[in-house]
């Protein structure tokens, strides 16, 4: 009998009930806070225990209603942009242009050296972007026949997208997901940081189109050297097994993707000119996905249903940001954040920044086997790692950094996450042979997260 973990909602409604038995064992206690810069920080040195104020079980059912009402405007954005993505790839049009570049590069196999690292680069931005994610389990329908086309295993087939769009959401820029999420809680501007992640982005890319090219390379040599060798089947067998519908670039979706790419360009310019947020973000999104649906032509009741389609999506995570919202609630009126923040920090901060930003990196991609969940773990660790950071002298820029790459690179591993799960289920490669192929692509991608996480602390102050 397979061991498997419960799911997302039963563990963080088991994470409610730990917190509410905390408040009945750990002190209460309170720093005092200050504002500096417009950012509310914790005063280092100052914590003093309190009354205590333990929280009834009664709070468990009460917690993710005062949650969702705590975090309204977080949950409605959630909502608002997945139902404004539904409407956009209801249209076809970003899935029409990216099948347009995959068919190409199968009927020009000479050109697979080039082609597989652009195809990847596009996924990654795709991921930095707008977090894509569940998107990858069509594509891999078509990059699997293009990777036996060239005469490449399923394993090349699979990473051309899922690796693609995974390093891009680990080393996302423009995320409104995780990183718009992050720094709204921890008081910092929207998508602020801009350059630094932009390199983070660059570095995570190459390394991971890197990997998949040395290992086609390899295998393009020699069979055997595959990781499937003897249970796959490199030439076009079993492309005849995976078949996608072909969907038309017509001259409606190139407008489209035309509008899409305008529509970054706004936000950069919203958010840096005008210092838009969830409300102005989400506003930018709604309005892409209705102007894309009317040029596209759907009729009014095909809208409304990719719309509600988007947005269901989105419930999970939803649910999810509003029970981590409830747990901090209850640990706000048991006042023990504080008290954990507290005892958390002294054996820290004794500790080099450089390395106390490690142990914070470590303890997000922990979490994110028990939570995988970008927005939820968001909201349920980025209220205790920001003043964390305040307390330990790290910039709350670094913060966010370790939540994205912590919560980003450990999804394309994890068995709980249900898009590694799914794909490698259509793709059928057993989990352990994926893990021996990622293992050393996530080890280089780790490493380098870490390298990456000292130069905020190191060589310059980010703000």
């Amino acid at each position: 009998m397979k061991f498997k973990l419960p799911e997302t909602l039963v563990i963080v409604s088991g994470i409610l009930l730990l917190f509410i038995g905390l408040t009945w064992v750990v002190p209460a206690g309170e720093f005092e806070r200050t504002v500096v810069n417009n950012r509310t920080i914790l005063v280092a040195g100052s914590y003093q225990e309190v009354n205590p104020a333990p929280q009834s079980l009664l709070s468990f059912f009460t917690a993710p209603i005062r949650g969702f009402a705590s975090a309204a405007e977080v949950i409605a954005f959630i909502f608002i942009v997945g139902g404004a993505f539904g409407m956009l790839n209801a249209t076809g049009a970003i899935n029409a242009g990216l099948q347009k570049l995959v068919f190409f590069s199968s009927k020009h196999p000479m050109y697979k050296w080039l082609i597989i690292p652009f195809i990847m680069l596009i996924f990654s931005f795709a991921g930095a972007t707008f977090g894509m994610s569940e998107e990858v389990l069509v594509f891999i329908l078509i990059t699997i026949p293009l990777a036996h086309a060239m005469q490449l295993d399923t394993i090349v087939g699979v990473a051309i997208p899922f690796v693609g769009a995974g390093a891009g959401f680990a080393g996302a820029f423009y995320n409104p997901f995780t990183i718009g999420i992050a720094q709204g809680i921890a008081q910092l501007p929207t998508f602020s940081g801009l350059q630094y992640r932009f390199m983070v982005w660059i570095i995570m890319t190459f390394l991971a189109i890197g990997f998949v090219m040395f290992y086609a390379l390899r295998i393009s040599k020699s069979t055997s050297k595959s990781i499937l060798y003897g249970k796959d089947v490199l030439l076009n067998e079993k492309s005849n097994k995976l078949q996608a519908e072909e969907i038309p670039l017509t001259p409606q979706r190139t407008i489209i993707l035309i509008g899409f790419g305008i529509a970054l360009l706004l936000l950069a310019w919203g958010v840096k000119v005008h210092g838009w947020y969830m409300v102005e973000i989400g506003a930018l999104f709604f309005g892409l996905g209705l102007i894309s649906s009317i040029i596209s032509r759907m009729d009014t009741s095909t809208m409304v249903k990719a719309f509600t389609e988007g947005a269901k999506e989105m419930m999970t995570a939803c649910l999810v940001v509003a029970f981590c919202k409830g747990i901090l609630l209850v640990a706000e009126d048991g006042k023990i954040i504080d008290s954990l923040l507290f005892y958390i920090s002294e054996p820290v901060k004794n500790m080099p920044k450089a390395l106390s930003v490690e142990v914070m990196f470590l303890v997000q991609s922990t979490l994110n086997l028990f939570l995988p969940s970008g927005s939820g773990q968001a909201a349920l660790t980025m209220p205790i790692m920001a003043p964390l950071s305040d307390l330990l002298g790290v910039s709350r820029q670094t913060a966010v950094l370790a939540f994205q790459l912590g919560d980003g690179l450990t999804n394309m591993i994890i068995p709980t996450s249900g898009v590694t799960m799914g794909v490698l289920a259509i793709a059928k490669i057993p989990y352990d042979k994926w893990l021996k192929w990622m293992m050393p692509l996530f080890i280089l991608l780790t490493l380098a997260g870490m390298v990456l996480l000292l130069g905020p602390v190191i060589l310059f102050e980010w703000h």
